[in-house]
């Protein structure tokens, strides 16, 4: 139980530094203002790519047989983000991460057995980082005009 609470908390805790740093893209001006867009995309880099080392590290629980399309996957997965961040096009390399939060997220679903807390707060974490994503890249469209 303990455990069970430790990731809810750390898992939702890890939105946070999202969305301060949205508010750093709306509220700050220039150097402060440039910080908080590149710790976003540099944090949600990051956290995909600890996703998908834990998913990795899932796929070494798992029957030979079912071991090489997650470990496939979660390379894929690393090399996309890095992929994305080096466009050096800071919204393309957000939209880009989202994709890849959301694939990640797909493959998980389509290749778990069992529907349980873990995959519940997987899918609302993933919602938080989308809406996150979304809203950041509305705020740099918005900055444009």
């Amino acid at each position: 139980m303990r455990s069970r609470l430790t990731t809810q908390v750390l898992g939702f805790a890890g939105l946070t530094p999202f969305y301060v740093s949205l508010a750093g893209v709306a509220l700050l001006e220039d150097y402060p203002r440039a910080l908080s867009v590149q710790g976003f995309v540099i944090y949600s880099l990051a956290i995909l790519c600890f996703l998908s080392g834990a998913l990795w590290g899932h796929a070494r629980s798992l029957p030979d047989r079912d071991q090489i399309g997650h470990l496939v996957i979660s390379n894929g997965i690393v090399i996309f983000a890095v992929a994305s961040v080096l466009t050096a096009q800071v919204v393309l390399a957000v939209l880009l991460l989202m994709l890849g939060y959301l694939a990640l997220l797909w493959f998980e679903r389509r290749t778990e057995e069992t529907k349980n807390w873990y995959s519940a707060m997987r899918a609302q974490l993933t919602l938080g980082v989308v809406l996150a994503h979304l809203l950041y890249v509305g705020l740099n469209v918005v900055m444009l005009d």
